[in-house]
């Protein structure tokens, strides 16, 4: 019986290893994932994104930056403690879910349709999803901590960043022109413009816009924000690169594309035809929608988007029936 034991454990732990295998795992996501199991899981995370976007155009801005941090942290995995500007809209799309397909769509799905279905609203950019991801068992704020590039990267750290999660430079000159919609705490850039009460002037920041963030980012504030694109904060577009070479980066790593010769190549490229952009943005979306994702028996389907599943509350996606393809997760 011991020897069973030991053969068991081992067994899980070698599926759950295979489970880890880049190629393997990416393969097993695929469009139409929930055609059988879920046929209307893509429509109703749609309305979900649509009632709230009605309400607020600039939660678009937060689903997809919780894509992005859900990627870079464990893969998507709805890994912090819910502090994220819209995460709300999740918990409604996962609402509406299980009472049509009860423990069927994981929360790593819904995370990746709700940023599509922002991206289409915001900038008419329509592109198809692979899904089949199941959602993380660990949730440890200090990986967002270790993993999230901040925004006082220099270009090198920015690239190398990217490059530990498999993008490459070119890829994430395309991903930070997600800049282009929402809003930031001027915490993230105070030090470009005050200096205690002092005003100064970053370096890479045009005086007439450093005077503006001054504005809207009094000295003594903490809770502020101020818009990444003062152009068009709501609109998915290339203004984010055309801001650049004015010195209206927000962020010092948003300068860095510049400084680099050979990201400032990019952003040039990017300004100047922004069907390039969306179309090569909607591809780097997918691809980092694949990062570090789990498979098979490894993760779970969450019932509650915010916290991990109970050990015996665990379910296998629906989804993962042999007519119905594998599943991939994180």
């Amino acid at each position: 019986m011991a020897t069973q034991g030991r053969t068991g454990v081992a067994l899980t732990a070698a599926l759950c290893a295979m489970c880890l295998l880049p190629v393997l795992a990416t393969a097993q996501l695929r469009v139409g994932f929930y055609q059988k199991s879920c046929p209307n899981a893509e429509a109703l995370v749609r309305q979900a994104v649509a009632a709230a976007f009605a309400k607020d155009a600039g939660i678009a801005a937060g689903l997809i930056r919780l894509h992005f941090h859900d990627c870079f942290v464990r893969g998507l995995s709805r890994p912090q403690p819910l502090r994220c500007w819209g995460f709300e809209v999740i918990d409604a799309a996962k609402a509406a879910l299980e009472r049509s397909c009860p423990r069927t769509v994981s929360c790593a799905d819904i995370l990746a349709f709700a940023a599509r279905e922002s991206i289409t609203l915001t900038g008419n950019v329509v592109y198809s999803v692979p899904a089949g991801r199941r959602d993380g068992s660990i949730s440890r704020e200090e990986d967002a901590n270790n993993n999230l590039p901040p925004p006082t990267f220099t270009a090198q750290q920015l690239i190398d960043r990217f490059k530990n999660k498999t993008l490459t430079a070119e890829e994430m000159v395309l991903l930070s022109g997600a800049h282009t919609v929402g809003r930031s705490f001027c915490s993230s850039f105070v030090d470009r413009i005050w200096n205690g009460n002092t005003p100064i002037v970053d370096a890479g920041l045009s005086p007439s816009y450093a005077a503006q963030l001054r504005v809207l980012c009094p000295s003594n504030t903490s809770q502020a924000t101020a818009p990444i694109d003062p152009g068009s904060p709501n609109v998915l577009d290339n203004n984010y690169y055309k801001l650049l070479p004015r010195g209206m980066g927000l962020f010092f790593s948003d300068n860095q594309l510049r400084v680099d010769g050979n990201l400032n190549v990019l952003v040039n490229r990017f300004a100047g035809n922004e069907t390039l952009w969306k179309e090569r943005f909607a591809a780097a979306m997918v691809k980092m929608g694949r990062i570090q994702v789990q498979t098979g028996n490894c993760g779970q389907v969450r019932l509650n988007c915010n916290v991990v599943n109970p050990t015996s509350s665990s379910v296998s996606l629906a989804g993962s029936v042999e007519e119905d393809g594998l599943v991939a997760t994180s």
